[in-house]
């Protein structure tokens, strides 16, 4: 007698995420379809003969995160050009959670977004969970458009972000920071990658592992323009930037963080943050089931200064 093998079963629960993090569970795809009804064109069996998203498509992913906004956050207008950045909501969901965790039971929470993107993700988030308000900058006028229409189309948002332009694509603070911002926390998804080249290789790499298959002609997955994926120097040199220009700023925000993807380039953060003598310097891992990623958080203000900062 011939014993069958079962399917194996995947957790119902993402573990990985964090617990107040909406999607832990899998995906309802009937109630998401109900929302955007395109969705149930980009749905076909996995290898574990489940109906599931095509994620190395571009189109599915972005459909997805319409219709997780619109089920789990009320955001019911949400769209942007095809070529910006399209960001899973989930992951960008923990960073807010874990910043909440970090800034403890702080009300009227002002948070700083370097580079919100056409999207807006995170002001959309944050004011969805936790009613925090946003200063939002980016170097692109036409995604600050984009992000201002989403705001002006959402009742729920209205009020709560202003955008500023960074007209100096070389610096991250500076003419974004004012001199009487008191800004809570400061948040950041840095460009990766060093020029096109290595962002399509990052990408074919992403498609083959979604996928198995491998492929010389593909689409960018999560889509994305030169400025929000690209620097020189990478996310290693950018990150070193923002460190060095963050001291300036030592009075006018409480925590700066930002997400660091590669974890060889963690010993250089810390030693940068050494030498500009930041006073607690924080890493917070975080991930979702394919990717484990980090956050790195650091202030110049003492313990009684962060007592005084939240009293106040």
């Amino acid at each position: 007698m011939i014993e069958e093998k079962e399917t194996p079963k995947r957790s119902k629960i993402k573990t990985n995420l964090h617990p107040r993090n909406k999607n832990r569970e899998q995906y309802d795809l009937a109630k998401l379809i109900k929302e955007v009804p395109e969705l149930k064109n980009h749905i076909k069996a996995n290898k574990y003969g489940e109906d599931s998203i095509q994620f190395s498509d571009p189109a599915a992913v972005k459909l997805l995160n319409r219709a997780l906004l619109s089920n789990y956050y009320g955001i019911k207008h949400w769209d942007f050009p095809d070529t910006n950045l399209c960001p899973p909501i989930p992951g960008r969901a923990d960073y807010i959670h874990y910043m909440s965790d970090l800034l403890g039971e702080n009300n009227d929470i002002i948070c700083l977004d370097i580079g919100v993107g056409s999207s807006c993700i995170y002001p959309i988030l944050g004011v969805s969970e936790y009613q925090w308000k946003f200063i939002a900058s980016d170097v692109n006028a036409e995604a600050i458009s984009c992000a201002k229409e989403i705001i002006k189309e959402n009742p729920t948002l209205k009020g709560k972000v202003k955008f500023r332009l960074q007209k100096d694509e070389n610096k991250i603070f500076k003419g974004i920071i004012k001199p009487k911002d008191k800004i809570d926390v400061s948040i950041c998804n840095p460009p990766f990658h060093s020029s096109k080249k290595e962002a399509l290789k990052g990408s074919m790499r992403k498609v083959r592992n979604l996928t198995g298959k491998r492929s010389k002609k593909i689409k960018l997955n999560f889509s994305g323009m030169a400025n929000e994926l690209i620097c020189e120097g990478g996310e290693k040199q950018f990150i070193q930037n923002m460190i060095s220009e963050s001291v300036n700023y030592a009075e006018n925000c409480l925590w700066f963080t930002t997400l660091v993807s590669n974890e060889k380039n963690l010993n250089k953060i810390y030693s940068s943050l050494e030498n500009t003598e930041a006073y607690e310097v924080k890493t917070i891992n975080i991930g979702t089931t394919n990717k484990i990623s980090r956050i790195v958080a650091w202030t110049f203000l003492s313990k009684e200064e962060q007592k005084h900062w939240k009293k106040n």
